[in-house]
């Protein structure tokens, strides 16, 4: 296990809110305290090749749910990036994941200078410094910016900024993006904040489309079944457009 460790990582960058933190299995018991059902697909199984960036900044195998001491005020469960994971690593080698992803948080909270992105910035940094590069970043977020019309317009050039941000933090002008366009949130705004998802041209920015997938009784989150669905149209986006068929020659190096 510790030489599988040591080895050069592709690294992805998880971030954004609640669903990319992962609610899947997490359920409210009768006297209203939330736990998680430890329901662990097999897509979602962990596997020698993939690897999760502590909170403490330490490589170790990774395992549901990646988000726990990370979104540690509440109660994690599955999300998309261990399916993600499994769906990726035969055509890319060792998968190294950063998770970063905090509930309930709108995008003016990930704005540079704000902590949750000077963490990002922060543990990204660190997941390189034994080896590896980082291939990508994952984003899932913006049910919280679908209550105001203010909030809502302002996500496409929020989005963007953070973009060229987080670019231009890492040194990796050309960093692949795969933002996921929500499927739930208030009701009121949540078409404009898709629209700003759907529509972004950016360069090497990509949208997979969460819309219809299943949601938990909360309307909001995503269940277990719908996580292993979205991880894999993130793998499926990711290697469409990412990996090329030299990569697919030397999936170890």
């Amino acid at each position: 296990m510790e030489s599988q460790l040591l080895q050069p990582k592709q690294i992805f960058i998880l971030s954004g809110q609640s669903n990319m933190a992962g609610r899947g299995g997490v359920f409210r018991d009768h006297h209203h305290h939330q736990h998680w059902d430890r329901v662990v697909p097999n897509e979602c199984g962990p596997h020698p090749s993939i690897h999760r960036l502590s909170a403490h900044l330490r490589w170790e195998p990774a395992l549901e749910p990646l988000h726990a001491d990370i979104d540690a005020t509440k109660v994690c469960g599955v999300g998309p990036g261990m399916a993600f994971a499994n769906a990726v690593r035969e055509r890319v080698g060792v998968v190294g994941l950063v998770p970063c992803a905090v509930g309930g948080t709108a995008i003016k909270e990930w704005a540079r200078g704000e902590h949750l992105y000077e963490s990002m910035v922060k543990r990204a940094r660190e997941s390189v410094k034994g080896g590896g590069e980082i291939k990508g970043l994952l984003w899932y977020q913006g049910e919280s910016d679908t209550s105001t019309q203010h909030d809502a317009d302002a996500y496409h050039g929020n989005m963007v900024e953070l973009i060229e941000n987080v670019r231009e933090d890492l040194g990796l002008p050309s960093l692949p993006i795969i933002q996921v366009a929500i499927g739930s949130g208030d009701a009121k705004y949540i078409e404009k904040v898709r629209e700003a998802q759907l529509g972004m041209k950016v360069p090497n920015v990509v949208c997979v489309d969460a819309k219809g997938l299943e949601l938990k009784d909360d309307h909001l989150h995503l269940t277990t079944k719908a996580q292993v669905q979205l991880g894999q149209m993130l793998a499926d986006a990711y290697i469409k457009h990412f990996v090329s068929s030299e990569d697919d020659a030397h999936p170890a190096l």
